[in-house]
């Protein structure tokens, strides 16, 4: 989402597009060499204004499209001599000459009015007063091209995270020059994206983020910045342990002074509030061209670029639609290699080959009509390190299987034969959680999303299937479901649920690898999703367990394109707490955000693995 990571939650100290681009000094020069920067305040139906800085090239023997940028995040530096480090989506974008537009959201920074989380999109705007971000779209479209001169007509538009939001809904604003545009991971619906997953609450990733983003709550524009909380200690798990019940959040530091976050602590079901600001449900009649990015290591915003595609794909025939799926972080494609994450070689860089071939290739083609070959889908099949490319996701040769948890701790596509009903249990105590990284971090470190997962294999409190060594490659291509069929003491837990590539013992360090850290029998994280399991029939009305009565719990782990190799192993691990990237489940059945530090319980958790009741993972193969 907006939350870049705890530790990039200073990202409120930058404009998006600083945050995202490459800058160098050369860039620099550049900008201030040859483009005249603008600051506007252009007018909406309403009558609100919103800040708008736009560069302009000096070369004004030629015509320019528009590159265009709306961003909560403010477009800093202000004034009009104040530059820029560099422009537009990559250097590539720069040098080839556009119109650089970047725009404080509605109620952000310098812009009027009130801001809203994830503003609610209106179907119908039967007055000037009924305005959403894409009428704020349209209105800043019409007027960008009746006061910029030498413009060409065309507008793109990209953001990453909370841009990318904001560019999805630039598409609803459905303007004819509107010409392509690039949601990268969007914001789609925060109670699946980075807010909650599941219903769990994505503890690290919110509570740093709010302090920083909330920099005014009222119509006044200003450059003034938030606050960033001082934790007294670069351990997160001690400091979140500490801290106590989530109602404490307000008790001890922000004091209900946070509208926003208490937005959060106030609906913690999928309620009308939410379904508001799922903007998937309006994106139809879309003519734009769109290529939609996201990273497979995403933590924040996964869910958001697959259904993205998924929805515009679906609603949309007959649109030009693109998606492209790197081995990345949130935001990774922008900047860097992409050659590693932690201690995962992916074979070289992919992020130069996606800025130049796939993004600059799109917007060139739409904006200024040069050649394009791109094809629909083209994603990084991580395991083995290579592109792909496909006409839709998932591929349509994908076959769909289940792999079988079996007594014993294994893990087979071959369905358990036992009429005995076997299950594994393990006790979760909410006091002593499982910890989501095996180091001591303070933030939502981003190697976690590969991160060996061999601290969590020796808990008591983990229970792992793992398949004999593979005697062939096994490739998982597209959406990924747990089925667990599970029993519990108590009347609510939360399930967290990992697909983890298990290397051989015969395997080399490379050239990332941590010191200390040995690839031998590495236990690489390739997915990890949660759901909080009271919302496991209803998102909307939360329901308790039944102590003892076998229960279905299914979650879905979202997309994959990962290929284990001859020779390694698939596992699965099961466990019921990811502390503190998720809160802690008193694993009684309440209102999570309103629990007292005394209500949480040890329990007993059982997962069954018999054929009456078994639990499976249900996957798509490519053979």
């Amino acid at each position: 989402m907006k939350k870049l990571s705890q530790l990039l939650a200073i990202c409120f100290l930058l404009s998006a597009f600083c945050s995202f681009a490459q800058p160098n000094g050369a860039d620099a020069d550049y900008v201030k060499a040859n483009y005249t920067k603008y600051e506007y305040q252009v007018p909406m139906r309403d009558g609100k204004k919103l800040f708008t800085t736009v560069y302009v090239p000096k070369d004004q023997t030629k015509k320019y499209p528009f590159m265009m940028d709306r961003t909560p995040y403010s477009v800093a530096p202000y004034g009009p001599d104040a530059y820029s480090r560099s422009l537009g989506p990559s250097s590539l974008f720069l040098h080839d000459g556009f119109i650089f537009v970047y725009q404080d959201a509605r109620g952000r920074w310098m812009s009027e009015g009130i801001f809203e989380e994830m503003t609610p999109e209106k179907e119908v705007h039967k007055t000037k007063n009924d305005v959403d971000e894409g009428t704020d779209t349209y209105d800043t479209i019409d007027w960008l091209l009746k006061n910029i001169p030498n413009n060409n007509g065309k507008v793109g538009a990209w953001g990453i995270s909370y841009p990318g939001f904001y560019t999805t809904a630039c598409l609803l604003s459905r303007h004819p020059a509107l010409a392509a545009a690039s949601p990268q991971a969007p914001m789609s619906d925060l109670w699946r994206d980075d807010g909650w997953h599941n219903g769990a609450f994505q503890l690290v990733g919110n509570f740093g983020f709010y302090p920083g983003f909330t920099n005014r709550q009222d119509g006044k524009p200003t450059q003034g910045r938030g606050s960033r909380l001082e934790y007294g200690t670069a351990d997160g798990y001690e400091f979140y342990l500490n801290m106590g019940s989530m109602k404490n959040t307000n008790d001890k530091y922000f004091k209900d002074t946070i509208r926003l976050w208490n937005e959060m602590m106030d609906h913690p079901d999928y309620d009308q509030h939410w379904k508001d600001r799922n903007i998937l449900s309006h994106l139809h009649d879309i003519k734009t061209p769109t290529l939609i990015t996201g990273g497979w290591y995403d933590a924040e915003d996964l869910y958001g670029a697959i259904n993205t595609y998924k929805t515009l794909v679906k609603n949309n025939p007959n649109t030009p639609i693109y998606f492209t799926m790197g081995p990345w972080v949130h935001g990774g494609w922008a900047r860097g290699d992409g050659d590693h994450l932690g201690d995962i070689d992916f074979g070289g860089p992919t992020g130069p080959f996606y800025r130049e071939k796939i993004e600059f290739a799109f917007f060139s083609h739409y904006l200024k009509g040069t050649d394009l070959d791109l094809k629909p889908v083209s994603v990084f099949q991580t395991g083995v390190n290579k592109w792909k490319t496909y006409s839709q996701w998932p591929p349509k040769e994908a076959e769909d299987k289940n792999l079988y948890f079996l007594p014993g701790g294994k893990l087979s596509f071959d369905a358990p034969q036992d009429n005995a009903d076997s299950f594994d249990e393990f006790v979760a105590d909410p006091n002593k959680p499982v910890p989501f990284y095996g180091y001591t971090v303070l933030g939502m470190q981003r190697e976690y999303m590969t991160g060996d997962q061999r601290f969590a294999s020796s808990r008591p409190d983990v229970l792992s299937y793992e398949t004999d060594v593979l005697d062939h490659d096994v490739t998982l291509a597209g959406n990924t479901w747990a089925n667990l069929k599970v029993a519990i003491t108590g009347t609510d837990a939360d399930w967290v649920v990992k697909i983890i590539d298990v290397y051989p013992d015969s395997a080399k360090n490379n050239q990332f690898t941590a010191k200390g850290v040995y690839m031998s029998a590495y236990q690489q994280m390739v997915r990890s999703e949660e759901i909080r399991g009271k919302y496991s029939n209803n998102i909307s009305q939360p329901e308790p367990f039944v102590p003892g009565q076998v229960t279905p719990v299914n979650v879905e782990l979202q997309d994959i394109l990962h290929t284990f190799k001859k020779g390694h192993r698939i596992m699965i691990q099961v466990q019921s707490s990811s502390f503190p990237l998720i809160d802690r489940n008193p694993q009684v059945f309440e209102d999570i955000m309103k629990a007292k530090d005394t209500d949480f319980k040890k329990q007993t958790h059982r997962v069954y693995t018999s054929k009456a009741n078994p639990s499976f993972l249900k996957v798509r193969v490519v053979e």
